[in-house]
């Protein structure tokens, strides 16, 4: 019998699964936030998870987790601190602890919190005891997952023990899903979807996953049930969506649109490897998905592909961006519409493999030998990565020159929901190719976009030698004179300059009378936003300008700036954009950058712009 309980309503919740890496804390994430984007709520998330396959277990270094803010009005990050923490073992909660609320909900499982695990994490005493008061701000709830688990599968003799504790997330999931009243269908669907032709393995997740809801909706565990209403969303049809699916979809997009085929070679590597498994299976869309032996397979075999007259695409992080710049360099040379994802991620070297960042952003625009000029772009946001994809493709082949896109691993993997777009809004695009002989030369340019001809290779009439020895503008035959390479140079930079023609202007958001702006790149706008609605609830005005345009810079981007009494630039490395702001619009700016591999935190930003707001006053 159902006992009854008290509903509360809220307008915006952060919650936090965290446990081992074989928990399966990303799938109970990724379910929770689908449960979400089906109950109408705007949301964001934040997988993270340890570089090793598999960390040892109970350690600290080996936690994963997955964060999910989720509201009734419009939202921007995945939050700074969870309200609700659910804890698979002590070494989770060790990590986690203390970012909670005070006053926020643990749910540990009493299972692991045995002195072997607890040394492992690092506690020198058991923070459930009764004389410990590390907890003791927090409403701790006690639950034996692993043993309510246990129990619930007793009667299904033929799944073996271990497999038994593998379901245990999904108890977790049922409890945390009558927590907030989601319903459990959408998740029953999804295992049958994944384990249809496992029904072992489906029937024991199916009754964990109601085991866990209905001890919450008969034992007095929570007194209180939340609810958060809808948000007003704009209407539309939505679904949730990641930063490595709306890349692939917008990809497939440009693709149909322009009425070519994808060639996209990749070299498995945290993150992109993302987009290579999800375009592998959309292969029926005219994708050819291809995983070469090395970096630089990848990058030549995508510009061969751009010869040949596909979508020549490959993507990297940032370790296998350096392999490729010589191939980018061919590109440059060659003027092929080849197009390079960089899912950015932490650290030089091997670095924080599964950690975000920015820092790649100096050497897409000049970690290449001479003067190579190349299109760098760069989404907002995971649904955003769609949009970027198309432009990068309208670009590329417009203008006949590289492109790089910037991502991120956090945007890889984040989630938020995704309303399916108008195609009549996706731009209209056509591939320059040229089929006519009669006065071909292939560097000959159009006089608008300075672009030279693509031609498909075995076009009767058109055949012609490209390479990466410097061509006589025009003809493209080889040549070493000082003047003639002079000019090539100049034009190849003319070319991507001119792309300034074809952007938009920068927009201004928040308060745009107000004496600080805010400029950032790329998945900063999230928590630039978050903050820029705080100081605005305390009377104070700031406002922002994000780019997604960084070569070229938009048009209006130094008027934008310089109508500001101060500009801060905020970005994830140790001031990359911010140079190159202050030495080409001669601006003094302030600065605010992270490398922890973390999202910029919305707390640390507001305490920031309040700073710099006090240092404007006493001047």
């Amino acid at each position: 019998m159902a006992v009854q309980k008290q509903l509360e309503e809220l307008e915006m919740v952060t919650v936090k699964f965290a446990g081992d890496s074989g928990d399966g804390i990303q799938i109970t994430g990724d379910q929770f936030g689908n449960t979400t984007a089906i109950a109408g709520n705007d949301f964001s998330t934040f997988p993270d998870f340890p570089s090793e396959i598999r960390a040892p277990l109970g350690t600290t270094y080996g936690v994963s987790s997955y964060q999910i803010q989720f509201a009734a009005k419009d939202i921007y990050t995945p939050g700074d601190t969870p309200d609700v923490l659910i804890c698979f073992n002590p070494a989770a909660l060790k990590v986690n602890m203390s970012t909670v609320n005070k006053g926020g909900i643990i749910v540990v499982n009493e299972d692991e919190f045995v002195p072997k695990n607890l040394k492992k994490a690092g506690f020198e005493s058991d923070p459930l005891g009764p004389d410990d008061t590390s907890l003791q701000d927090y409403r701790v709830h006690k639950i034996p997952i692993t043993t309510l688990t246990l129990k619930a599968l007793e009667d299904m003799e033929d799944m073996g023990h271990a497999d038994k504790l593998r379901c245990k997330n999904f108890l977790a999931l049922g409890v945390v899903s009558w927590l907030f009243q989601r319903p459990l269908e959408p998740i029953e669907s999804f295992l049958t979807k994944k384990f249809g032709k496992k029904p072992l393995i489906l029937e024991a997740n199916t009754k964990v996953l109601h085991a866990g809801y209905n001890l919450c909706d008969t034992m007095e565990i929570f007194p209180i049930m939340y609810k958060i209403p809808p948000a007003k969303l704009e209407p539309g049809t939505y679904r949730n969506i990641n930063g490595a699916l709306a890349t692939s979809y917008g990809l497939l997009a440009a693709a149909e649109r322009i009425e070519l085929p994808i060639v996209y070679a990749g070299y498995p590597i945290t993150p992109a490897s993302e987009i290579l498994h999800t375009l592998a299976a959309l292969k029926q869309f005219d994708v050819a998905a291809i995983q070469t032996e090395d970096e630089i397979a990848a990058v030549t075999m995508a510009l061969g592909a751009a010869y040949g007259g596909s979508l020549g695409i490959t993507g990297s992080s940032g370790p296998g961006l350096a392999l490729k710049i010589e191939a980018i360099n061919l590109a440059v040379m060659t003027e092929l519409p080849l197009i390079i994802f960089n899912f950015m991620r932490s650290g030089i070297s091997t670095g924080m493999p599964t950690k975000t960042e920015q820092g790649d952003l100096a050497m897409a625009l000049f970690g290449r030998p001479s003067d190579s000029h190349l299109i760098v772009l760069a989404p907002e946001s995971a649904s955003d990565c769609f949009w970027i994809s198309i432009e990068a493709v309208r670009l590329a082949t417009k203008y006949m020159t590289p492109v790089i896109v910037l991502s991120e691993g956090f945007l890889v993997n984040a989630s938020e929901p995704w309303k399916l777009p108008d195609l009549s809004t996706i731009p209209e695009m056509k591939a320059p190719f040229r089929t006519n002989p009669k006065d071909y030369l292939p560097y000959k340019r159009n006089k608008e976009t300075l672009a030279r001809d693509w031609v498909r290779i075995g076009t009767k009439g058109l055949e012609h030698t490209i390479g990466g020895l410097e061509k006589i503008n025009e003809t493209g035959a080889i040549s070493q004179d000082p003047d003639n390479h002079d000019l090539m140079t100049r034009l190849r930079a003319e070319k991507v300059q001119r792309v300034q023609n074809d952007i938009p202007d920068v927009e201004i958001l928040g308060d745009k009378d107000a004496d600080l702006v805010l400029l950032g790149w790329g998945s900063a706008i999230g928590s630039m936003r978050a903050s820029a609605e705080i100081i605005a609830k305390s009377g104070k005005k700031v406002a922002i300008v994000n780019l997604r345009y960084i070569n070229p810079f938009p048009k209006n981007l130094e008027k934008v700036l310089k109508s500001f009494k101060k500009v801060a630039v905020v970005e994830l490395n140790l001031g990359q954009l911010n140079m190159i702001i202050r030495s080409k619009f001669m601006i003094d700016t302030s600065f605010l950058g992270r490398v922890t591999g973390q999202p910029i935190s919305v707390v640390e930003m507001v305490e920031f712009i309040n700073n710099e707001l006090n240092l404007l006053k006493e001047h």
